[in-house]
């Protein structure tokens, strides 16, 4: 056998082996690789569960593993978990011995680590105290706590208008280049929990290394486990990233603390399910979308939240892409079906220079109504009414064909509009406080 070739390549190898040796006393049996479509790999001759994984031998006489997504007839369908260069046809497939847990503990706060749980931060092996399912079957709706308690996010228009309780879930909805990522930061660094969990996930691979270092810096990393799978991953593990980060979320929320789960992207991990359902030969149903991508959806949104009783919480939030600007876009439109809010970020206001691009109209926070006062609702409800007044006669505003002293309520929306846009807009160092943020609502509609 040609020994592998580098220090890293011999540490892989000898880890596939060990592997190999960990099985049970029961005679293997070896399969061969018959084809290769794409990035789904056929083998025949072993058998294998759905979620199970097996090794692939390759041309320089290592491994590469591969997880279980499908068969047919006597075939088995394989998709990596690393790149396929050096498959070759009728390689060995030996199925492994594999829990699928993932390490979870206090070890992996401050580090960054890919969705196998290696670390990426090169600060040394990741020592857990225990281990997770990746995916953990549902909490019992009826077992869950009902969101009673508002969650300071430091941004003054979600703090005011939008407010959030401990244990929603959010979407931030945008299309691209229009600041989720940056919005994502703000409330990184602003909003009050005992941990944070980021994932990363398809993402460009320098945003990692920015997100680490200038928005989570020193001080936000000693609460903080980063999981990063940039785009050039494979769809698998971009998948999977999603899975771990949610279970170390998990971990945490039963440990009582209070966790705030940050996801970007959630359209990112739909289209890497797209990637391996099409792979395996699922028919597209909705915009080249197969059906079991609005079924994944679900399954991982609805493992945030608040816990049963004695346990913490997830605060979750997720940037969705709306492509093109879409917001009836597939994965938007279904998104925006299963969590708990909303916040639309308008392309219009962050060209005009307005940031956060908040579009108040069009976002919506479900659980307001259960975690703000009477009174706060109300100065809410007349921001809303004013702000909307504007925007129904914008046209005749401009172009001079208004009256002032035809309507006081839009003689209020006119002379309000500058303060409220000034009220909306916060520059991404500065954090505003919910009773700041309140307090100053009340002072803007004490003016009307």
């Amino acid at each position: 056998m040609t020994a592998p070739r580098g220090e890293a390549a011999w540490l892989n190898h000898l880890k596939n082996l060990q592997r190999l040796l960990d099985q049970p006393a029961k005679a293997v049996v070896e399969g061969q690789l018959k084809r290769v479509v794409g990035i789904t790999l056929e083998a025949v001759g072993c058998s294998a569960a759905i979620g199970a994984h097996c090794l692939v031998e390759t041309v320089d006489q290592d491994w590469l593993e591969t997880e279980v997504v499908g068969f047919s007839g006597d075939r088995i369908l394989l998709m990596p978990t690393g790149d396929m260069r050096g498959v070759m046809p009728n390689a060995r497939v030996i199925p492994i011995a594999h829990v699928d847990g993932v390490p979870v503990g206090d070890a992996l706060l401050g580090r960054v680590i890919d969705a196998s749980g290696r670390p990426l931060d090169g600060k040394g092996a990741i020592v857990a105290v225990e281990k997770r399912p990746l995916i953990a079957p549902p909490i019992n709706p009826l077992a869950r706590q009902p969101i009673r308690e508002p969650l300071d996010v430091g941004v003054r228009a979600i703090n005011a208008l939008l407010s959030v309780g401990r244990g929603q879930r959010l979407g931030l909805f945008a299309g691209s280049g229009v600041g989720k990522s940056v919005l994502l930061g703000m409330m990184t660094r602003f909003t009050e929990a005992d941990i944070i969990v980021v994932a990363l996930i398809g993402e460009r691979g320098r945003e990692v290394k920015e997100f680490v270092d200038h928005i989570l810096g020193p001080d936000g990393m000693v609460r903080a486990v980063v999981v990063a799978t940039p785009a050039d991953h494979p769809p698998l593990m971009r998948l999977r990233a999603a899975w771990l980060a949610t279970a170390i979320a998990e971990y945490f929320r039963d440990e009582g603390k209070q966790v705030l789960l940050l996801m970007d992207s959630l359209t990112r991990f739909a289209q890497a399910q797209r990637e391996i359902s099409l792979a395996v030969g699922e028919p597209p149903a909705t915009k080249g979308y197969p059906p079991t991508v609005f079924a994944k959806l679900p399954q991982l949104v609805e493992r945030a939240g608040n816990g049963a009783a004695g346990s913490g919480s997830i605060t979750a939030f997720y940037t969705v892409l709306a492509e093109g600007d879409d917001q009836n876009d597939p994965i938007v439109d279904s998104a925006r079906a299963i969590l708990d809010g909303h916040i639309v970020l308008s392309r219009r206001l962050a060209e005009a220079g307005h940031f956060p691009a908040i579009d108040v109209e069009f976002s919506v926070s479900r659980a307001m109504n259960d975690i703000v006062q009477p009174a706060h609702l109300a100065l809410i409800r007349q921001f809303r009414q004013l702000l909307a007044l504007y925007q129904q006669n914008k046209d005749l505003i401009s172009i001079g064909a208004y009256q002032r002293g035809s309507d006081p309520r839009i003689d209020a929306a006119i002379r309000l509009k500058p303060l409220m846009d000034r009220f909306l807009q916060q520059d991404i160092h500065d954090a505003v406080s919910y009773d700041r943020a309140i307090d100053e609502l009340m002072l803007l509609m004490n003016e009307e």
